[in-house]
C-alpha cells in the first residue's frame, strides 16, 4: 500500500456539527454544606459511657502522678536550697488558687444558664396558662437579672413603669420584649450575620481539607458564646461547649442542619446556585446552615421565648448577611 498525502474533503455532503445540538452538560450536584453538617454532628455526639470513664479515669491518674510529682520536687527543692523552694511552693498555691477561682466562675456561668433556662421554661408555663401572676413573677427576675447592665438601663426604666398596666401574661411577657430584649435580639442578630459570612467566605476560599470544617466548629462556638454574653449568659468554657451541644442536639434532631430547597433562594433565587462553582456554591450554603444555628442559640439563649412579632427570620438573617457575597447582577 503506497504512502503519500490523504485528500480530505471538506465539501461532503455531510452537515456540520451544530453546537446549539449538543447535548446538556449533566447537572452538578447541589451543595449541601457538609462543613456545617460535620460540625453539627461532631458537636452534637454524644460520648459513650465507657470513653466517658476512660477519659475520668485517666484525668484521676494523670492529676494524681502530676500531684505526687510536685510534691516530691518542692520537698527535695527545699532540702536542697530552701529559699528557692519556699519561692517555688508560693508559684504552686498561686496557681492552685488561680485554678480554684477558675472552677467557681465556671459554676458561677452554668448557674447562671440555669437562671436563664428557668426563666424561659416559667415564661412558656405562664403563656400557656394565660397566668398573669407567674407573668409577674418572670418579668421581676427578669429586671433583677439585667440589674446592673448599663445597656439595659433604658429598657428596665420603662418596663418597671409600663408592666401594672399590662392586666395579661402574653401582654406583660411582649411589653418585656419590647423594652429590654428587642436591643439584645439585634445585637445577636449581628453576631449570627457576622458567623455566617466568616463561614461563607472561609468555605469558598480556603481549598484545605478539613479546613472549612475546622472554621465552622471555631466560628459556631464563639457565636453560641457571643450570643449567650449578649443575653447574659456569660459562659464559661464547660458552659459554652455544654450550650453548644444544646443546640447541635436540637438541630440534627429536627433536621434543621438540612439543606432545603428555599434555603438560597432570598440570596440567590431560582437556580442561580446550580449555575455556581462547586466551592462558592458549598460557602453559600455553609454561611446559611450557620445563620439557622445562629438563630438556634438566640431561642435556647434569651431568656423569654420569642413571640411571634419578635421571632428572627432566618431568611432575613441569611439574606442580610450573604448579600455581600453575592450580587444576582
Amino acid at each position: 500500500m503506497a504512502k503519500g498525502p490523504v485528500l480530505i474533503d471538506l465539501d461532503g455532503d455531510e452537515p456540520a456539527a451544530d453546537v446549539a445540538q449538543a447535548p446538556p452538560v449533566p447537572d452538578i450536584a447541589m451543595p449541601q454544606g457538609q462543613a456545617m453538617q460535620s460540625a453539627a454532628r461532631l458537636a452534637a455526639r454524644k460520648p459513650s459511657a465507657l470513653s466517658r470513664w476512660f477519659w475520668g479515669l485517666a484525668l484521676a491518674v494523670v492529676g494524681a502522678v502530676v500531684s505526687v510529682a510536685a510534691w516530691d520536687f518542692v520537698n527535695s527543692l527545699l532540702l536542697r536550697a530552701p529559699i528557692l523552694g519556699w519561692i517555688v511552693t508560693g508559684l504552686f498555691a498561686a496557681l492552685v488558687l488561680v485554678a480554684f477561682i477558675i472552677a467557681v466562675r465556671e459554676l458561677a456561668a452554668i448557674g447562671r444558664l440555669s437562671r436563664v433556662d428557668g426563666m424561659r421554661h416559667a415564661a412558656d408555663t405562664a403563656l400557656a396558662e394565660e397566668d398573669l401572676a407567674q407573668a409577674r413573677a418572670v418579668t421581676t427576675r427578669l429586671l433583677a437579672f439585667y440589674k446592673g447592665r448599663e445597656d439595659t438601663e433604658w429598657g428596665r426604666d420603662r418596663l418597671s413603669e409600663r408592666m401594672g398596666e399590662q392586666f395579661d401574661a402574653s401582654g406583660l411577657l411582649t411589653l418585656a420584649e419590647d423594652e429590654l430584649l428587642a436591643p439584645l435580639d439585634a445585637a445577636a442578630s449581628r453576631e449570627v450575620e457576622a458567623a455566617a459570612r466568616q463561614v461563607a467566605t472561609v468555605t469558598a476560599l480556603v481549598p484545605l481539607a478539613l479546613a472549612d470544617v475546622a472554621t465552622a466548629l471555631a466560628a459556631s462556638l464563639r457565636m453560641i458564646r457571643r450570643i449567650a454574653e449578649i443575653y447574659g449568659g456569660r459562659a464559661g468554657f464547660l458552659g459554652s461547649w455544654r450550650l453548644t451541644r444544646a443546640v447541635f442536639v436540637h438541630l440534627v434532631a429536627t433536621g434543621a442542619v438540612a439543606v432545603g430547597d428555599d434555603l438560597l433562594e432570598p440570596v440567590l433565587g431560582g437556580s442561580v446556585l446550580s449555575k455556581l462553582s462547586r466551592r462558592f456554591g458549598e460557602g453559600l450554603v455553609n454561611g446559611a446552615l450557620s445563620a439557622r444555628v445562629g438563630v438556634a442559640a438566640m431561642e435556647v439563649c434569651r431568656p423569654l421565648p420569642f413571640s411571634d412579632r419578635h421571632k428572627p427570620s432566618t431568611r432575613s438573617i441569611i439574606k442580610r448577611a450573604l448579600a455581600g457575597l453575592f450580587s444576582k447582577t
